[in-house]
C-alpha cells in the first residue's frame, strides 16, 4: 500500500509518501509545496497552488490512500481560518483524486513517531529519519507528512481489524435477531 502524507499549511505544505509492504515501511518521495512565490495577499491563487501541488503528487507516485493533519485551534483566530482554508484545500485535492482520505491529530502522530504527545520537532524529524532509514534528516514539514503517513500505516491494520470485528458483530447480531424472531 502507497501513503500519502499531508501537512497542511498556507505558505509550506509538507508531502511524505511511503511503501508499506507487511510490517516494512520504505521511503518513496518527501518534499514541499511553497506559496510564498505568489502575491503574499492573493489567498485564492495561494490555494490553487496547493491545489495544483497534491494533484500533481497524487499523479507522479499514485498513492492508495491519504492522511491528512487535523488543524489545531490557534490563539490567533485568523491563522486558524486561513490554516484551515489551506487543509480544506488539501482534502479537497485529494478527495478529487479519488483517494480515501485519513485524519489524525499531531498529538496522535507524536504518539505514534517519538512515543509522546510533546515531541519537539527535531525529534519527529530524527525518528521519521530513523523509522525510513533515511540518509539525511528531512525538513520538518515533510518530516511531519511523512511522520502522518507513518500514523497511517501503523493505525491501519487496528482500524482494518477493528471495522472487520464490527462487521461480524453486525453479522452475528442480525443473525441471532433474525433466528429469534421466526
Amino acid at each position: 500500500m502507497r501513503i500519502l502524507g499531508i501537512d497542511p499549511g498556507l505558505q509550506t505544505t509538507g508531502f511524505g509518501v511511503i511503501d508499506m509492504q507487511g510490517q516494512k515501511l520504505s521511503y518513496v518521495a518527501s518534499g514541499v509545496i511553497e506559496t510564498t512565490q505568489g502575491e503574499m495577499g492573493n489567498l485564492p491563487a495561494r490555494l490553487k497552488i496547493i491545489y495544483d501541488g497534491i494533484r500533481e503528487i497524487h499523479a507522479r507516485y499514485q498513492p492508495d490512500v491519504a492522511s491528512v493533519e487535523i488543524v489545531f485551534i490557534n490563539v490567533n483566530p485568523q491563522a486558524s481560518l486561513m490554516l484551515g482554508q489551506a487543509r480544506g484545500c488539501c482534502v479537497t485535492a485529494l478527495v478529487s483524486c479519488g483517494l480515501p482520505v485519513a485524519e489524525y491529530t499531531a498529538l496522535q502522530m507524536k504518539q505514534a513517531i517519538t512515543g509522546h504527545g510533546r515531541a519537539a520537532k527535531a525529534q519527529i524529524q530524527e525518528m521519521v529519519k530513523r523509522l525510513l532509514q533515511l540518509p539525511g534528516t528531512p525538513r520538518q514539514d515533510a518530516a511531519d507528512a511523512l511522520g502522518l503517513a507513518i500514523t497511517h500505516a501503523h493505525a491501519s491494520p487496528s482500524m482494518n481489524k477493528l471495522a472487520a470485528q464490527g462487521a461480524l458483530q453486525r453479522k452475528t447480531h442480525g443473525m441471532y435477531r433474525s433466528g429469534r424472531s421466526h
